[in-house]
């Protein structure tokens, strides 16, 4: 069946992504693609193996059920799978038997890790999340010195695979004092654990924003995640990126195009209403489009009279409001239209562009929750 729309992600964009993130990132430092949140809207299932294609061998996410996609995902059998954020006691097992690993930050888990390993015969991998000032998830300064012991009393059961923190919001310099500190405190712990003899095979702390801002900190890994899909973690790590630098070309490519399709053309005379209710009223005679896609699909209602698509090269806006499976958009001004054509939500167009930043702006959402809200059921393509 034909889906009214679909995903182009283009594995030369990918390509020239990790190019740089490479060339900028400390030699040595490898790089751990997050995946979380469908790979950030363009789909796990898809995502991954062209990300492996290309020398990824590492994948973050935030929970069990998306380590699951990524372990059916990929081809390669040394890829590592590690989840940051949930995983039920329940799960633990599962995730030690395939080689997953996981973020450990508080004791009834590294207890259930522990006790599960023991159980099964098999050591659990695991990374101990130090709170250093984010106050989310983690073990702060008197919790160490509580885990040390038990670490100790389980080491036959447990492998560390790393030590890792998350810092408070690198992608805004009003943090920096904030960032600084935990920047302090990471250090200070990690000391803490090397001192009593756990020296876990790597550190970690930083995302995307702090691999920009803070490459001292890069450590044994990086947790790539809104990079390497194309996209700046904010408009001030972008500025301060080229900072200084006599090359100002943007260095980043994005990997999404979102297409869908025209589904009839019609004619509306002046002073008729077009949609529900009365929230656009034709000034004249006018040639609108019925695009399948609506606030189901992804594309918000809030852009119902602003939102903007490219249609035969031509930018156009949406009239009317924003149906659940549905939108209209203004055509009196093209030539020619018909059904079955072509029409781009987010991407390029010949020379004109509606990049996910313009496009959430108007939507008033973030990159990262518009990306993230486009539905699994959408296709995903790969374009060399």
């Amino acid at each position: 069946m034909n889906s009214p729309s679909y995903i182009e992600l283009s594995k030369q964009a990918y390509e020239n992504n990790l190019h740089f993130l490479r060339s900028y990132i400390k030699a040595g430092t490898r790089i751990s693609s997050v995946v979380k949140g469908n790979a950030y809207g363009h789909g796990i299932i898809d995502f991954v193996p062209m990300a492996e294609s290309l020398g990824i061998d590492h994948f973050s996410v935030h929970s069990a059920d998306e380590a699951m996609e990524v372990l059916k995902a990929k081809k390669n059998k040394s890829t590592d799978i590690m989840i940051m954020g949930y995983i039920s006691n329940e799960d633990i097992e599962w995730a030690i038997k395939n080689d997953i690993s996981f973020f450990v930050f508080e004791f009834d888990r590294l207890q259930t890790a522990a006790k599960t390993a023991q159980m099964i015969g098999k050591k659990a991998q695991i990374h101990i999340e130090l709170e250093t000032g984010m106050n989310r998830t983690g073990f702060d300064e008197e919790e160490l010195k509580r885990l040390i012991p038990l670490l100790k009393e389980y080491q036959e059961y447990l492998i560390i695979e790393g030590v890792c923190t998350h810092y408070a919001g690198a992608e805004s310099i009003a943090n920096y004092l904030r960032v600084e500190e935990q920047k302090k405190n990471y250090q200070k712990m990690v000391q803490l654990l090397v001192d009593d003899g756990i020296e876990p095979k790597m550190q970690h702390s930083c995302c995307s924003a702090a691999t920009i801002r803070l490459p001292d900190m890069h450590g044994d890994m990086v947790r790539i995640g809104i990079l390497q899909y194309g996209f700046w973690p904010s408009r001030e790590i972008f500025i301060e990126f080229l900072k200084g630098r006599e090359d100002k070309t943007e260095p980043l490519n994005r990997l999404i195009t979102w297409k869908s399709s025209v589904m009839s053309v019609k004619n509306v005379v002046m002073g008729e209403f077009i949609g529900y209710g009365t929230t656009f009223l034709a000034q004249k005679d006018m040639k609108i489009a019925i695009v399948p896609i609506g606030y189901s699909h992804g594309f918000s209602r809030s852009l119902s009279n602003t939102g903007r698509v490219l249609i035969n090269g031509i930018r156009t806006s949406v009239v009317g409001m924003v149906n659940m499976n549905n939108l209209a958009i203004d055509v009196s001004e093209l030539d020619e239209v018909k059904k079955g054509d072509e029409v781009t939500l987010i991407g390029t167009n010949g020379e004109i562009e509606i990049s996910v930043s313009s496009f959430s702006e108007l939507s008033d959402q973030l990159n990262y929750e518009l990306l993230t809200r486009l539905p699994l059921k959408i296709p995903r393509i790969i374009k060399q």
